[in-house]
């Protein structure tokens, strides 16, 4: 009597900005697709008849996002692994080669040897917190607009938009609210928000903008997370011509929200109370002086999602 044992098939994807490279193992089966709605489509079809134990990506970015929204849909078993502890992995077995089929390799291999667990964190969740976000970034706009108005406008005018930054306040309110009880009704998000917010200057809000607006956190070099930040100082150099070093690009929804974190972070964090100080000292302009307390948080921040570690300030 023949019995039939069921492989434990892990697949790696390596991600790249227009090509998904897939390798599916112990089976052997390696095939490439256009990183686009068709390609994805063919993957999904494909990984779906191998019944694979987990499908491993490496989170590099948002170019990941549409393929594991796809799994997400058919109820595929998706891993997203930090590219960290897979070039760790790499090291661990001696494995220094990079094309396209081998990184995909090793990314199945790190997941049959490893076994991470499987994402909790589902696309749809993600897509949700970044809408509230974005509404609450919106609602603060118009805020703001109307707050610019009423100093303008006469005494008797002046009650017609009080009215409407009451409603505004309001639906602010309701907004944060949505993402507080989202945020506590996600273990993954539980798990990155406590470390967030163990920074002091990093509230619930500043979090959730971090987690929705820069995924990438944590997964990536520091210069890399300043730079998708917008807080990175650019040179300005072409022959003789010496400019002044600026910062531009970047995110400016998740710039924003930690440019006012930092407002509280200077007043109720040491560490960025005494850099703070010290480069208004030294006579820099104190915008400049903040841009790059936030460069510094966002290079902290990476490291601390990187580790898992909390936040501890250092010893005097």
């Amino acid at each position: 009597m023949k019995s039939e044992m069921k492989q434990n098939n892990n697949v790696g994807v390596d991600t790249g900005k227009f090509q998904l490279d897939i390798y599916i193992r112990p089976l052997d089966i390696f095939f490439s697709v256009s990183n686009d709605e068709a390609g994805i489509k063919e993957a999904v079809k494909k990984i779906k008849q191998h019944q694979p134990e987990r499908i491993i990506i490496e989170a590099t970015g948002r170019l990941e996002m549409p393929f594991i929204m796809a799994c997400a849909k058919v109820n595929l078993p998706f891993v997203i692994a930090n590219p960290i502890h897979i070039k760790r992995f790499a090291g661990a077995i001696g494995q220094r080669a990079k094309t396209d089929k081998l990184d995909a390799q090793l990314i199945a291999h790190y997941g049959e040897v490893i076994q991470p667990p499987l994402s909790t964190l589902k696309p749809d969740t993600m897509q949700a917190m970044s809408d509230l976000v974005a509404r609450r970034n919106q609602l603060l706009g118009m805020q703001t607009m109307e707050k610019n108005r009423s100093q303008i406008l006469s005494k008797s005018l002046q009650m017609t938009i009080k009215p409407i930054l009451t409603a505004l306040k309001n639906q602010i309110e309701k907004v944060e609210s949505k993402i507080v009880s989202l945020i506590e009704s996600c273990p993954d998000y539980q798990a990155k928000n406590t470390i967030l917010q163990s920074m002091k200057g990093i509230g619930k809000i500043a979090s959730a903008s971090i987690r929705s607006n820069l995924p990438e956190l944590g997964y990536m070099t520091n210069k890399q997370a300043a730079s998708l930040v917008g807080v990175a100082p650019m040179s300005r150099e072409s022959g003789v011509f010496k400019g002044k070093r600026t910062v531009q690009g970047g995110r400016h929804q998740v710039r924003t929200v930690l440019y006012m974190a930092m407002m509280s972070a200077i007043q109720s964090n040491p560490v960025f109370k005494e850099t703070y100080q010290r480069l208004v000292e030294a006579g820099k302009p104190k915008k400049v002086d903040i841009i790059a307390c936030v460069r510094k948080m966002v290079v902290i921040l990476n490291s601390m999602l990187r580790d898992g570690e909390l936040w501890e300030a250092p010893k005097a």
